[in-house]
């Protein structure tokens, strides 16, 4: 489609773009820390094609899609490219990032019951990442605990946004929090911790929850989280997004 037909008509260019395959997932590996490092999951990423071989980044067409309702037209077709990809033995383990759109909609629990079932693909493989404020909202916890019936984890994205760190962990299914740029410089700094951040790092050990910092830049902050007893690192200083097609195969971790 042409760029004067794409301004002209945003939803039918992005319904062509899913139905042509013009979206292409990309992931970022999670690495465990420890010795050696280990890279047991990784999250999925969408970018948009254009021209061949240009890359649209997800600020650009991700709000076009919310705008007119399109997110779980998307978030389906990124969970049956997720499950091709395990189901040929690529990676041990994927999140993928479900949009409140999604969340609203009660026939999509159904639909990965569906997809697992048709790929075979173990469902503990299979993550789902859902924002903080999502997480709290009632369907937010009515996918949580529909998609744990299945076997599936979550992923509590963001913690540490908001002002309770404690009542997302209260989420049906929550297997991991990922926490905020913010508590991620708070965990690496001299000294020690605060008393909310230390109970927070209690309360999830206690609940069998791991820990994964975001936004992590330099191979010395994960040392520092090493340090801290944090599990788990994601971010640009640990691996940068690249097709999923390049997906190394990685070794199982915690």
């Amino acid at each position: 489609m042409r760029a004067e037909e794409k301004l002209a008509d945003p939803v039918a260019y992005l319904r062509q773009a899913l139905a042509e395959d013009a979206f292409a997932v990309f992931c970022q590996p999670i690495c465990a820390l420890g010795k050696p490092l280990t890279y047991p999951m990784a999250e999925a990423l969408v970018r948009l094609r254009e021209e061949e071989t240009a890359l649209c980044p997800p600020g650009e067409f991700l709000p076009v899609l919310e705008h007119y309702g399109l997110m779980p037209n998307l978030d389906r077709w990124v969970v049956r490219k997720v499950l091709r990809h395990v189901a040929a033995g690529k990676h041990p383990r994927f999140s993928v990032n479900v949009s409140a759109q999604t969340l609203d909609d009660k026939t999509f629990a159904a639909f990965i019951a569906r997809e697992l079932n048709a790929s075979r693909v173990p469902p503990d493989r299979l993550l789902f990442e859902i924002d903080e404020p999502d997480a709290l909202a009632e369907p937010g916890r009515r996918f949580a605990a529909a998609i744990g019936s299945l076997g599936c984890g979550v992923i509590i994205d963001g913690l540490g946004r908001g002002a309770d760190f404690v009542e997302p962990l209260k989420t049906p299914s929550v297997k991991y929090i990922k926490v905020c740029s913010s508590l991620t410089r708070l965990l690496v700094a001299a000294g020690a911790l605060d008393e909310e951040l230390r109970a927070l790092l209690q309360v999830t050990a206690g609940m069998g929850i791991h820990v994964i910092a975001e936004c992590v830049e330099d191979p010395a902050t994960l040392v520092a989280l090493h340090k801290r007893g944090i599990g788990f690192a994601q971010g640009f200083g640990v691996y940068q997004p690249h097709p999923i097609e390049a997906c190394a195969e990685a070794r199982h971790g915690a």
